[in-house]
């Protein structure tokens, strides 16, 4: 069983998801019985049985439960957990801190999934509202993106320049002898360094029969160090820009190892990991992680050579600070991190250190990768020819017809306000009106055609205005046509598929329904091969020619 609960002597043997094992002694405790019921509680709340699966979160879980079974010790409590009761509960939650209190209520709870018996009312009171308040945890906002950009090139610039040292020095390693016989030069001692291995300043002199202090005064071990081997300002570049590329959580990149890294061609890189909120996960890391992992790989090649099996499958070791040249398999805490930032100035707008938060890191991550598409770059799409916009108005845009109805009608009404700002509607009077009322029935009159006629010139009429609209009036508009007598109706101006204009006997002036958006350049000369709207037709309606029947055509239609 990966969780036990040890009787003799008292404790709490673990082992999490990702393998690592962890044990906990409870023996000493001046209340036993309560301490084995709280702890079979916690054996409830530990990984398989509940979420805490990792050793940090089981150690809040112990320490919480030795500071109840003693405080309670101390007002009289000596029985085990079924004994308790509310009144003395709550005095004791009233009166520790939130995370303690959030704490046992769950050691009581787990005790009684378990199969434990408590007091009438504990349970309840247990799973209730706190009284502690917990203050609300917001999530990180992403950096500002100048703050992000200021750190991805500090990141950047120390990984580079250090891996280009480390290149350099490897080219002249063959070039180099001992510095006995050589004399005392930097290749040298790199030299005797690839020998020797990352010692200490002390193991490197005594090679060299000399003191620490004559080390030291005469110069050079420092700078073959940090040429050759990875330093911890190095190693703390390499893994912020590692999360600022990849999108893994910070307790999934310190835990990586050799292992996890499955190389599946030269470019592509399935990382696994282990988040501990959850459980294994693994990423195909984007191309930019992968050139990175590469360069790193590269970089402590040497040093991992000359490490311990057990610092050898660590993916992240490094030299200590100058002087104590132990061989390190993290980053430090977060103070060294900030203690880096200091060093390298690594400041935000308002000058000053900006304060690294490695879950920030990745949540700016997200928030930069999400942004990258606004400006129709980045991220994978349906067709790859396709950007994301046209993906989303082509695929991701569902409309219902009421939508669609509406778009339309907001369209039309843009259009129509278009044109009747262009052209005012005008207001004629009642005897205008009447007069062209009266005379409309004699001009239909005076045309002698039959409905049927009548309605196969609108078509054709339509038609052939439809299919010439395809450049602006160039050429001087018809004597022959004469328009109807009157004034205009009271009503905006329309397409000139429906009304035709009166005769002109110049070019077309900034007047009318085309040319008002142009009205500066009404007085320029048009392009000599633009098209006119339409062709100039024969004074009068003319002879209608009678219809022949004729196969494949409809009547009608123009032959």
């Amino acid at each position: 069983m990966p969780t036990m609960l040890i009787d003799e002597p008292l404790g709490i043997t673990c082992v999490f998801s990702n393998g690592s094992r962890a044990e906990y002694s409870l023996d000493g405790l001046v209340n036993p019985v309560l301490a084995r019921d709280l702890a079979t509680g916690l054996v409830d709340l530990i990984h398989p049985h509940g979420t805490a699966d990792s050793a940090g979160t089981v150690t809040f879980y112990v320490l919480a439960l030795k500071s109840m079974v003693r405080t309670l010790a101390e007002r009289g409590f000596t029985h085990v957990a079924a004994q308790l009761r509310r009144g003395l509960l709550a005095e004791y939650w009233m009166g520790c801190t939130g995370k303690q209190e959030a704490l046992t209520r769950g050691l009581v709870e787990g005790f009684a999934r378990s199969g434990g018996s408590l007091g009438e009312g504990v349970l309840e009171l247990a799973a209730g509202r706190h009284f502690n308040i917990q203050p609300n945890r917001r999530p990180l906002a992403p950096y500002p993106e100048a703050d992000w950009k200021r750190l991805t090139e500090a990141c950047r610039t120390l990984a580079d320049e250090s891996y280009a040292a480390h290149r350099r020095a490897l080219v002249d390693l063959p070039s180099g002898g001992h510095p006995q016989t050589g004399g005392w030069t930097v290749a040298n001692l790199r030299w005797l360094l690839a020998r020797l291995g990352p010692v200490s300043a002390p193991r490197f002199a005594a090679e060299l029969d000399i003191t620490e202090g004559a080390l030291f005064q005469r110069g050079g071990f420092l700078e073959a160090n940090a040429e050759l081997f990875p330093t911890h300002n190095a190693l703390i570049a390499y893994r912020l820009l590692f999360g600022i590329y990849s999108d893994i959580v910070p307790d999934g990149i310190d835990d990586l190892v050799t292992g996890d890294v499955d190389w599946a061609g030269d470019s592509t890189v399935l990382l696994s990991y282990i988040k501990g909120r959850t459980a294994a996960e693994s990423v195909n890391l984007p191309r930019r992680a992968v050139r990175l992992l590469e360069q790193w790989l590269s970089h402590s090649a040497l040093l991992r050579s000359m490490s311990g099996p057990e610092e050898r499958r660590r993916l992240w070791l490094s030299l200590s600070r100058p002087g104590q040249f132990t061989v390190v398999a993290g980053s430090g805490a977060r103070m060294a991190i900030q203690r880096w930032v200091v060093r390298h100035e690594v400041f935000t707008q308002d000058g000053q250190p900006m304060k690294i938060h490695r879950a920030r890191i990745r949540t700016t991550h997200h928030a930069m990768r999400d942004k990258s598409t606004w400006a129709g770059r980045g991220r994978a799409t349906i067709d790859p020819n396709h950007t994301p916009e046209v993906e989303g108005d082509r695929y991701l845009t569902f409309t219902t017809p009421v939508q669609q109805h509406a778009v339309e009608a907001v369209v039309e009404d843009a259009q129509h306000d278009m044109l009747r700002r262009a052209h005012p509607p005008t207001v004629i009077t009642e005897e205008e009106a009447a007069a062209l009322a009266e005379g409309y029935p004699q001009l239909l009159a005076a045309l002698e055609l039959d409905d049927a006629a009548d309605r196969r010139t609108r078509r054709r009429t339509a038609r052939c205005v439809h299919r010439r609209l395809r450049g602006p009036a160039v050429r001087t508009a018809r004597t022959e046509g004469q328009a109807l007598s009157g004034s205009p109706l009271g009503l905006p101006a329309v397409s000139p598929g429906g009304v035709r204009s009166p005769a002109r006997g110049q070019p077309a002036a900034a007047q009318g329904v085309l040319l008002p958006p142009v009205a500066a350049d009404a007085g320029r000369p048009l392009h000599g091969r633009l098209r006119p709207l339409r062709r100039p037709h024969p004074a009068g309606p003319g002879p209608f020619r009678p219809e022949r029947p004729c196969s494949g055509s409809r009547p009608g239609q123009r032959r």
